[in-house]
């Protein structure tokens, strides 16, 4: 894509963005950016603008870790930032069409969901730039998307999960059966089976086909979960942002009448994220997003923006496992041990592990 000077796509007049307020202002949904935003003490002039998903910037999960990482561009690049929260899908656009409104020069959409509401604003748009985390189906000049291969970090959340069991069952379950979901539960299932061959054990994984239908009801996770307990599982992963905090009620809940369940969260160190029952996670399948939302920035800062995708690998730190913190004594030694020399097999490549979901 051509880099048009800031002045240039800061003044570009915009019918679309027009036609956006009047959308915003009719719909009262979407929670529209701070008039003045806001911006770091000598600041460049560079708007970096950021939507969410439904799950907001609080979800504990993957908007959350996306948005620190523009508030960290923010105080290290000394940008102006924008940013609004989508309640529903239905905000989306009119969200969308209020970044153009204000010439973001970047604006950052966070999610798949939201692909066909960034690939339309994009080619309203030309002059401006976007990129999109969780999606790659958008080809553009004025687009970049961010995503990962999770399947590798999730891979070894299975291995450690197997070895990890004192059932013999552990379980997995997403919020919606879309691809940035269920490549965490492909990889997760097949660190298991790994774990099976290597060690000729026969740990099974439920709920390889079980979605609760959405991102925020909790009540579904915490149902979800009990049935996992009930059926015998003993560390469940939940792939369901904010719905996930019901995996933790039901998990805290049943440990607190004698079992000894645990929780692997996703997207973020749930033990670090978490508010509350973070003693029950035994480890988190981490994106780390706000580095990448930070570096795609920078680019763009400097005039180099490129549509050509970021994807976050164990090899390159976009993807990584979290440490065990309070569970550390419960993880053996063994498992520890496999699963760094697993890490360094998956980057050689001597390992493969596949998902129909993984980055092309």
């Amino acid at each position: 894509m051509k880099n048009f000077p800031r002045s240039f796509k800061r003044n570009a007049g915009v019918s679309a963005a027009m036609l956006g307020v009047s959308a915003l202002l009719l719909s009262g949904c979407g929670a529209a950016p701070d008039e003045e935003g806001s911006s770091a003490e000598g600041a460049t002039d560079f708007l970096g603008c950021m939507v969410s998903d439904s799950g907001g910037f609080d979800d504990n999960s993957f908007n959350e870790s996306t948005y620190n990482g523009l508030m960290k561009a923010k105080d290290d690049l000394k940008i102006e930032t924008k940013e609004a929260e989508s309640q529903s899908e239905t905000d989306f656009t009119p969200n969308l069409d209020s970044m153009v409104q204000a010439n973001c020069d970047l604006t950052i959409t966070v999610g798949y969901l939201l692909a066909d509401a960034t690939k339309a604003t994009a080619e309203a748009n030309p002059d401006l730039n976007f990129a999109i985390v969780d999606d790659q189906s958008i080809e553009a000049d004025n687009v970049k998307p961010i995503i990962y291969d999770t399947a590798q970090a999730a891979f070894l959340a299975g291995y450690v999960a197997a070895g990890s069991t004192q059932t013999g069952k552990v379980a997995t379950y997403g919020g919606l059966d879309i691809p940035t979901v269920t490549i965490f539960m492909d990889g997760f299932d097949q660190g298991v089976k790994y774990y099976n061959e290597q060690n000729g054990t026969d740990v099974a994984v439920l709920g390889m086909d079980s979605f609760t239908g959405s991102f925020d009801d909790v009540s579904a996770g915490k149902t979800t979960t009990q049935n996992f307990l009930n059926e015998g599982a003993d560390i469940i992963m939940p792939v369901a942002g904010p719905v996930g905090a019901g995996t933790i009620d039901a998990v805290v809940a049943a440990n607190a009448s004698g079992k000894d369940a645990k929780v692997i969260w996703v997207d973020s160190d749930g033990y670090e994220t978490l508010s509350s029952g973070n003693e029950v996670i035994l480890t988190s399948v981490m994106k780390l997003m706000g580095e990448a939302v930070e570096d795609v920035i920078s680019t763009d800062v400097d005039d180099k923006f490129d549509n050509t995708p970021y994807i976050g690998t164990l090899e390159n730190g976009g993807v990584a496992l979290a440490p065990f913190h309070d569970q550390e004594a419960n993880v053996p030694d063994e498992v520890k041990t496999s699963v760094e020399d697993i890490k360094e097999k998956i980057i050689s490549g001597e390992i493969t592990v596949e998902s129909d979901s993984s980055p092309k």
